[in-house]
């Protein structure tokens, strides 16, 4: 479904330039799911906004379902490929109902039944139709995410590019957003490209994935590698430590390393 050849991205302000990402390669089969992880400012997210048709400014060769990214992709990419941001509040329009959030990508795709549509998709995402007309401000962080996974999926996508989806919920609707986005990918046969920086989540999800460090993939692993802690790469060890949270048996591990440095 994503095939990724020597990607750079290069930022430039000024006469300050930062390669954001450098020389990435990477693919990802049809109805699995591929995650990328690594710390804060690693290139995971800028990654995702090229293969959504958000950021032109990349080189390299890029082919989603055989057919080559365009720098400015025509409509049909849209309906086809569809992204799920981290922030729940920021992505939906504050003055807008679910209703007519739910409604606009269906008349800009100019698809007929929006109301079967809408009532569809809303049933998906296990919100009841007394969410229909509701204000964004009126749902928690977890219905909101719901709603910005509903509005992705009401255009039929082959694939959904999640960026950090859970990272602003509490822990016990993360762990309902990942089964509910688990269950949706069985059921629907979708394509997930998941970026995170928590490798617990990246582990459940995630059929395979690539640790990323300074804009560079360091190691591709199986999920259950990850799981398991069955890294060889010294900083995808440390990485998969720190992960761990606090633990005086964690942190000595990590002091004694010699790769800590």
């Amino acid at each position: 479904m994503i095939e990724v050849e020597n990607l750079d991205v290069t930022f430039v302000t000024g006469k300050t330039r930062v390669a954001a990402v450098r020389g990435v390669s990477f693919s990802v089969a049809a109805r699995s799911s591929f995650g990328l992880v690594g710390e804060s400012g690693s290139g995971k997210s800028t990654i995702l906004r090229v293969l959504s048709g958000l950021n032109p400014d990349w080189q390299g060769t890029i082919r989603i379902a055989g057919m080559a990214l365009a720098k400015k992709p025509p409509l049909a990419f849209y309906k086809r490929v569809q992204m799920v941001f981290q922030d729940p509040f920021g992505s939906l329009h504050p003055r807008r109902t679910i209703d007519a959030t739910l409604r606009e990508p269906l008349a800009i795709h100019r698809l007929a039944n929006a109301d079967a549509r809408i009532a569809r998709a809303l049933e998906e995402v296990r919100l009841g139709p007394e969410f229909r007309y509701r204000f964004p401000h009126q749902l928690s962080g977890g219905q909101r995410q719901r709603v910005a996974i509903a509005r992705a999926l009401i255009l039929e996508p082959e694939l959904l590019l999640l960026d950090e989806p859970t990272s602003a919920l509490d822990v016990s609707i993360q762990a309902e957003i990942i089964n509910l986005l688990n269950e949706l990918r069985r059921r629907r046969g979708l394509t997930y490209l998941f970026v995170s920086h928590d490798l617990g989540v990246v582990a459940h999800l995630c059929d395979r994935l690539a640790i990323m460090r300074r804009g560079s993939i360091v190691e591709s692993v199986a999920g259950d590698a990850l799981a398991e802690g069955r890294l060889e790469q010294p900083y995808s060890r440390q990485l998969h430590l720190a992960s761990q949270g606090y633990d005086r048996a964690v942190i000595d591990a990590f002091e004694a390393s010699p790769e800590a440095t």
